[in-house]
């Protein structure tokens, strides 16, 4: 019946794409090799897990591990051959919230992913307009590159997001350590306070102070810990901050004025910051004035009084 009315001539480019789909996913399937949801719940019943199982993140099961074995098989191709390229990417993707040691490889392997599927897409939709010729090659080629580019654009935007978010929500964090420590808190103590005032109304920036603090309470040195949050966030006011502060606790000056004085001069750049904005209106307005406004206004000057001549000249 479905070959009377469609043709089989017709239906070839579709029964390839099902082929290939199926395919694809007999192996992801078989990459993947993972556990039953029923048969993990009675594992976790059954023996619950030690502390050595939670603090050791290597016999700690991951529910997603196939994905990300599967992610790093693909992204072979695409991985950075220098370690200036792998730290780079590194240093992207943890400002866009994604801080695991397979964090490339999942990104890699996904950019991969989505370009096989865009490609396979387009085969769906332009295979049978165009047929196997070389016209076909033009919108694959499109589909490919929208595919390929895709994840790039979408960790840029996370990563704007994510950034906002953190430069937002800074003065009130920083006025909340500037009154911590002046009330007589330590740097640690006051970064706890800011993580539990702000949890719910910031959890990006308190997410970052919680991480810092709990580097700071397992040794490392504070130093390296701030250093590490200003690459972390990407953002140039947290930059700033963390080398105050590094410079504060070198020379065993006040941290508390070293915040006062980071502090003040934050709230000057972003009155610069919004004059700025502020002086760009005007320029900003003139494309909307000149493609919306100005032809209705136009068409509501001279549009009688065009009337009113071609009526004119027309009785003449």
């Amino acid at each position: 019946m479905i070959f009377a009315l469609v043709g089989f001539q017709e239906l070839i480019p579709l029964l390839v794409f099902a082929g290939l789909v199926a395919g694809i996913f007999a192996l992801l399937s078989m990459l993947s090799n993972r556990n039953s949801r029923a048969q993990e719940r009675l594992e976790r019943i059954s023996r619950p897990a030690s502390l050595a199982e939670i603090e050791d993140p290597k016999l700690r099961k991951d529910r997603f591990q196939s994905v990300v074995e599967t992610a790093k098989a693909l992204s072979g191709p695409l991985m950075p051959q220098t370690e200036l390229e792998q730290s780079q990417l590194k240093i992207r993707l943890a400002n866009a919230g994604f801080r695991s040691d397979s964090a490339v490889a999942v990104y890699l392997g996904l950019r991969v992913a989505v370009l096989i599927g865009f490609l396979l897409l387009g085969l769906a939709i332009f295979l049978p307009q165009y047929g196997l010729t070389l016209d076909v090659l033009k919108p694959l080629v499109l589909f490919g590159g929208l595919g390929f580019y895709l994840p790039n654009v979408i960790l840029w935007f996370l990563r704007k997001r994510r950034q906002d978010a953190i430069f937002l929500s800074l003065p009130d964090a920083l006025d909340l350590l500037v009154v911590c420590v002046e009330s007589g808190l330590g740097l640690d103590a006051a970064m706890r306070k800011v993580c539990d005032e702000m949890k719910d109304h910031a959890k990006v920036i308190a997410e970052e102070f919680s991480l810092a603090n709990f580097q700071l309470q397992m040794g490392r040195p504070r130093r390296e810990v701030l250093h590490d949050l200003g690459v972390r966030t990407g953002v140039d006011d947290v930059r700033s901050l963390a080398a105050i502060l590094i410079q504060a606790d070198r020379f065993g000056s006040s941290i508390a004025q070293a915040l006062r004085v980071q502090s003040d001069s934050m709230r000057t750049r972003r009155k610069q910051l919004a004059e700025e904005k502020a002086a760009k209106t005007a320029v900003q307005l003139i494309f909307p004035l000149v493609l919306f406004i100005f032809p209705g206004i136009f068409v509501v000057l001279v549009g009688p009084a065009a009337i009113s001549i071609m009526q004119t000249m027309l009785n003449k």
